[in-house]
């Protein structure tokens, strides 16, 4: 049922665990997908893979740039964005009053800033078609908040928020805001959680099981699609119930 045929979408953090079968999913669903990262390698073995895959490589965190970019994406794109997939993000864990500044400011910086800018950059190219879709990948620590992660709750928190405020200005230019919400998903980034931790996270998750990301990318492709036309200013959480909103 879901179909991406022709659809022109945007992804972000594309050679990341969740990133990569978001690729592998959007592709295999015949959508025109422009991806970006900052690891030129895997961004190289993306694309030989997908050959109708358009690669980018772009800093999200220079922020002076980002305006120019979206100018290229939609170029390369004629000129028609249907999707932005804002995916990409960065952790510098510790303790409140061990974190400095630079840790603080990174994480916000990538996390928060970019996505509102990238996500500014696009509406105004959404505009001139009169509709376009917004997906912003955060996480069930913007909800509950998580020891050591001060920085990425509050930059995940802070995307929650914005995106229901973008839904409100946009939506009667046919403009939708949504967000997934991840919970623990089997990524590099959760490989490398010692066993015990590991057993009293899984303790707390009903489902008794870490996601996979395909089932953060089956989340983005109905949000792609026009099954999800009515669908706006809310946050789908793939967490295995382990957060009820």
């Amino acid at each position: 049922m879901i179909n991406l045929e022709n659809k022109n979408i945007i992804l972000t953090g594309a050679t990341g665990g969740i990133g990569s079968s978001i690729v592998d999913t959007l592709t295999n669903l015949k959508s025109n997908l422009l991806i970006t990262g900052t690891n030129e390698k895997k961004l190289e073995e993306l694309k030989n893979k997908y050959k109708n895959l358009i690669s980018i490589k772009q800093d999200i965190s220079a922020h002076d740039e980002l305006e120019s970019f979206i100018d290229k994406c939609s170029q390369e794109l004629d000129d028609r964005i249907d999707v932005l997939i804002n995916n990409a993000g960065i952790t510098k864990d510790n303790l409140t009053i061990r974190m400095n500044k630079d840790e603080w400011d990174k994480v916000i910086n990538i996390n928060l800033t970019s996505t509102f800018l990238l996500s500014k950059y696009v509406i105004k190219k959404m505009l001139k078609k009169k509709s376009g879709k917004i997906i912003n990948i955060t996480s069930v620590v913007g909800h509950t908040g998580n020891l050591g992660q001060v920085n990425y709750s509050a930059s995940k928190g802070g995307i929650l928020s914005m995106s229901k405020s973008l839904s409100l200005e946009y939506a009667k230019k046919n403009i939708t805001v949504n967000c997934i919400s991840p919970g623990f998903i089997e990524t590099a980034m959760t490989e490398k959680i010692n066993d015990e931790y590991k057993n009293q996270l899984k303790s707390k998750i009903p489902l008794d099981k870490f996601g996979s990301p395909q089932d953060i990318a089956n989340c983005t492709a109905f949000l792609c699609s026009d099954l999800s036309n009515y669908i706006t200013g809310e946050t789908i959480h793939v967490n295995g119930g382990m957060y009820f909103s």
